[in-house]
């Protein structure tokens, strides 16, 4: 999946010459976490509200409110920044875009083109509407666990047994994470499967497999 397909296109920004006061204005209009900052339509930087909140004064200050308001209006957001903050392509993964928020501990990214230029902004929301795509589970159905020794053939015996009993299939994921060494967990989502034929499927596979678990999940809007 790219991220092309999932960012925010032309998302609302600000210049590095924007008040603090007009960002946090626009954070709080739009409920957004973060804003990306241009200059001359090329990304220069970003600011967060934790950006926001750390640059403005406490509410111990012994300012009142028009030095206050007068202070967050004359900063400007250059000042608070993240400059030259990580980015992605559009034609990267969405998967990588995953990594990069999970390596560096950040909730969004922004999307530029191969001169700098702004075009969107992904966030950890699209990531989660991806992963939601692509496990099927708005489509409901059931979710069968299995763990499978590492060699070919395994899956399409798995496939071919569900498939003999009538399942049409939403998605299959496989992972090596926390199957111990030669060996590897499957999860297929299938549809159109009532509970007798869940019910006898499930003891079919584990009188051949390691059935980690088996879930009935009601049908969802798509």
């Amino acid at each position: 999946m790219l991220i092309k397909d999932w960012m925010t296109r032309e998302p609302i920004t600000i210049t590095d010459e924007t008040s603090m006061i007009k960002a946090i204005h626009l954070m709080k209009q739009h409920r957004f976490r973060r804003l990306p900052v241009v200059h001359q339509g090329q990304l220069v930087g970003m600011v967060t509200d934790r950006d926001l909140k750390e640059a403005s004064p406490s509410k111990a200050t012994t300012l009142d409110v028009h030095e206050l308001y007068y202070l967050l209006a004359e900063l400007q957001v250059k000042e608070i920044m993240t400059r030259d903050p990580i980015s992605v392509s559009q034609d990267d993964t969405v998967e990588r875009a995953a990594q990069l928020m999970l390596e560096h501990t950040i909730s969004g990214l922004p999307v530029v083109d191969a001169h700098g230029a702004l075009l969107g902004i992904i966030t950890q929301s699209d990531v989660f509407r991806a992963f939601m795509h692509i496990t099927g589970i708005r489509q409901g159905g059931v979710q069968f666990a299995l763990r499978l020794e590492d060699r070919p053939g395994l899956i399409k015996e798995v496939v071919d047994l569900l498939r003999a009993r009538g399942a049409r299939f939403v998605s299959l994921l496989t992972s090596y994470t926390s199957a111990r060494e030669g060996y590897r967990d499957i999860y297929l989502r299938v549809k159109n499967l009532p509970p007798e034929a869940v019910q006898a499927a499930k003891e079919e596979l584990a009188s051949h497999y390691e059935v980690l678990y088996v879930i009935q999940e009601g049908e969802r809007g798509s």
